[in-house]
């Protein structure tokens, strides 16, 4: 049922601080050193798991022919999955090459093979693939993930720009010139981006951390860092949360932490506590998702947009005096002043929660009054579900069932050092 209260409600917030900038955009941590002193002698290069190998991964004990085989009989396009595959291994061998070319020293890595040792070697990591490379790539260089200190920056390269939109990438223009990117990298032609980065810490009282997935390639995943130790939470946290002992994970959100039931048609049932407040916050909703301004342009925004429909409908109900004042403007541009209003930037300090789909009947939520999306400094969350998950970037997953409870922050040290061109 179309929320007309709501919407209208939410339309206003957004519509009154369209021409707000965001007051808390400060860089998350000190730039390292002058673009112009960067040192780039080793680059190593991640790889993108294309279909066609995850489909080996798959199929293991098939050859090539077999394999080919299986796939046209189920109905794989797989002309096609072949052409894109060669057409992201020849952009990955034109990247090794303009590297080479200014005298850098590569390697080439990728999901089963990043370690911390080899990102240790390397003064720039370098995605090559779409966003979601450029979010493992990220994740593994974690400073928790690597239990090191050292910022090794990330610059990612798009390698099918016409089927990706690749928002974590150069700019597009790159992907057919990436000799120019990497001769302006080399001669310290470029900007450094800050990206914060949520953490998130377990609260419990035996201080274990459950056995996590790996959802690209659906199994066990293998942490090869050595793994976050555990610690006793103040008095203050410990009788607020009723938790003896707390433990970070090693794996840092750069886009968002998502909660809710493993089953979509499953009610998500959760408690939260915004900025350590003293109000328990329950709701029931299709999941929660907490998001960084970097991922504000991704998840964040398909869960919170407007849509010309909508945009119709509301107009509809506004009083005249609203419509006169809106006249000139038309819907398009209401949509996109709506849409363009739910970024932030990628190195704000804050923590953006959307619940999806929040229940708002009956008893939901409570307080009547609690808001499925806004700004805040931490949340806490507990678990009241069956069968869910807290996932990482839509990569790392963790069972989070009825009772667990987690903290999610931003810490300025955990910022990922990037490199931006123009």
């Amino acid at each position: 049922m179309f929320k007309t209260k709501a919407l209208l409600q939410g339309f206003a917030k957004e519509f009154l601080c369209v021409k707000r900038k965001s007051s808390s955009s400060a860089v998350s941590g000190p730039v390292p050193l002058d673009p112009k002193n960067f040192k780039l002698q080793r680059a190593l290069l991640v790889s993108k798991l294309s279909r066609y190998e995850f489909e080996q991964l798959r199929h293991p004990h098939l050859n090539p022919e077999q394999l080919e085989a299986k796939l046209r009989d189920r109905g794989t396009d797989f002309d096609a999955l072949i052409f894109l595959h060669n057409l992201h291994k020849d952009f990955e061998r034109t990247i090794v090459r303009s590297f080479q070319d200014v005298g850098c020293e590569v390697k080439l890595a990728n999901r089963s093979s990043l370690s911390k040792d080899i990102m240790h070697w390397a003064d720039v990591i370098v995605p090559i693939g779409g966003d979601g490379t450029f979010l493992l790539a990220a994740g593994r260089a974690s400073p928790l993930f690597a239990q090191s200190q050292q910022k090794t920056p990330i610059v990612g390269f798009n390698s099918d720009p016409k089927r990706s939109e690749g928002r974590l990438m150069l700019p597009k223009h790159y992907s057919e010139n990436p000799a120019d990117a990497v001769a302006k990298i080399k001669s310290g032609d470029f900007q450094w981006m800050n990206r914060s980065r949520i953490r998130t810490t377990l609260l419990g009282n035996n201080g274990k951390i459950p056995e996590s997935t790996d959802l690209y390639r659906h199994c066990v995943s293998k942490m090869e860092q050595e793994k976050t130790e555990p610690q006793f939470l103040s008095k203050e946290m410990s009788r607020k949360y009723k938790a003896k002992m707390k433990r970070i994970l090693p794996y840092l959100a750069l886009n968002e932490v998502f909660i809710g039931e493993s089953l979509s048609a499953r009610v998500s049932h959760l408690q939260l506590v915004v900025n350590h407040q003293h109000i328990v916050n329950k709701t029931k909703s299709s999941g929660l998702c907490v998001s960084t301004g970097t991922g504000s342009t991704s998840w964040h925004t398909s869960i919170n947009r407007i849509s010309r429909k909508h945009m119709e409908d509301l107009f509809q109900v506004l009083p005249d005096t609203a419509k006169k004042a809106l006249r000139g403007i038309s819907i398009e541009e209401l949509v996109n002043i709506y849409n363009q209003n739910l970024l932030f930037p990628p190195d704000d300090p804050r923590i953006s929660y959307s619940i999806r789909e929040q229940i708002c009947v009956g008893v939901w939520p409570s307080p009547k009054d609690f808001e499925s999306r806004g700004f805040v400094k931490n949340l806490f969350v507990k678990s009241r579900c069956i069968d869910a998950n807290l996932v990482i970037d839509g990569s790392i997953s963790y069972p989070f069932n009825d009772g667990a409870k987690a903290l999610l922050e931003i810490h300025p040290e955990d910022a990922l050092l990037a490199i931006s061109l123009d």
